[in-house]
């Protein structure tokens, strides 16, 4: 087997770094080659993306034109209101990376639906790892408010996947 090169390491970091983006990942790590004919650890990693700081919204010239700039800081009370499920108080998140499964097999009826009443420890969906069907427990009782993630959609540690409240 032919020594892979520079060339095909870069076509090989690009192709891994466009799978990591649409496939909106946090992190990759794969090795290719062997000892042999020479091996590539490849790990990619990203900072969730974030809102950019204000900086980037007001151009230059506008700021030292605005001296009321200050007090706007200090009503941010509508954001506080997010729509960010992870940022409510009853979201129930992932416990690890994996495929999101709603029902126990395809074309059965779902765990749990938007307007359950769920009690602890009741199975609100199937988390996929490794080829482990991982059933994941309501953390609380009360009612299924918002169900994040569609069934078989790839899933982040620490993505919100439902609201119970």
């Amino acid at each position: 087997m032919a020594k892979p090169t520079n060339d095909n390491d870069v076509a090989f970091v690009q192709a891994m770094a466009e799978i990591l983006k649409e496939n909106d990942l946090a992190e990759l790590e794969v090795e290719r080659g062997t000892k042999e004919a020479g091996k590539l650890t490849l790990r990619l990693s990203r900072t969730p993306r974030t809102a950019p700081s204000p900086m980037f919204h007001a151009p230059a010239a506008a700021a030292p034109a605005t001296p009321s700039t200050p007090s706007t800081p200090e009503t941010p009370a509508p954001p506080a209101i997010s729509d960010d499920p992870a940022d409510l108080p009853g979201a129930v998140t992932s416990p690890m990376v994996g495929t999101a499964y709603l029902s126990p097999e395809p074309g059965a009826a779902p765990f749990v639906k938007v307007g359950d009443t769920v009690s602890e420890g009741q199975t609100l969906l199937i988390v996929e790892a490794m080829k482990t069907m991982n059933h994941i427990p309501s953390p609380r009782s009360g009612t299924v408010k918002r169900i994040v993630v569609e069934d078989t959609s790839p899933v982040e540690y620490g993505a919100p996947l439902m609201v119970i409240e």
